[in-house]
């Protein structure tokens, strides 16, 4: 008998080519080093989706972002907080004999969780200062540029997304590859 399992009763951070998962530790060099990621959220059953910087805080377990106080994100995590949160590198493009052969080389981790507007300004603070960290790692505060004020911190909103469940996966081929 062939029962085909229904994926939508899968969990969200199953991966079905398992030979592709990732394991903790790889996830969180990953999200260290990943340049930017897109959030989804949900308003209405209408999914939206925005690009950020963003940094991975692991001593929290919990990624931050930054963005305006208005706005439709601002909105939809005040309204809903549950997010989906991906960020992902392309590799080499991978030519096949055949057209559903053809694809490409890949990572990416996937996060699931519960993302706030951080009113603590102290966390606000911790946030900000994180995400200049890891994008502008030569320039040090009070010496390069005024460190975030209290003023700044109450018209940005810094995100943060606790993390609940995690995914990542790559796909690699050998080297020679033809093509």
């Amino acid at each position: 008998m062939n029962m085909k399992r229904d994926e939508a009763l899968q969990p969200f951070n199953k991966i079905r080519r398992a030979e592709r998962a990732k394991d903790d530790a790889w996830i969180r060099a990953f999200l260290h080093r990943a340049p930017f990621g897109s959030m989804a959220t949900v308003h209405d059953e209408q999914p939206f989706i925005v690009t950020r910087n963003f940094v991975y805080d692991q001593a929290v377990h919990a990624i931050y972002l930054h963005g305006a106080v208005k706005g439709r994100t601002y909105a939809n995590v005040q309204a809903n907080g549950r997010v989906c949160f991906s960020a992902s590198e392309m590799g080499r493009l991978l030519p096949a004999k055949r057209a559903m052969n053809f694809g490409v080389e890949y990572s990416g981790v996937v996060v699931f969780g519960r993302a706030k507007v951080v009113t603590d300004i102290a966390e606000a603070r911790h946030g900000m200062q994180l995400l200049l960290d890891k994008y502008f790692p030569h320039l040090q505060p009070g010496e390069d540029y005024e460190p975030a004020t209290d003023s700044d911190l109450r018209n940005t909103a810094v995100y943060r997304i606790d993390i609940e469940s995690w995914s990542g996966k790559e796909k690699q081929v050998e080297a020679d590859i033809p093509g």
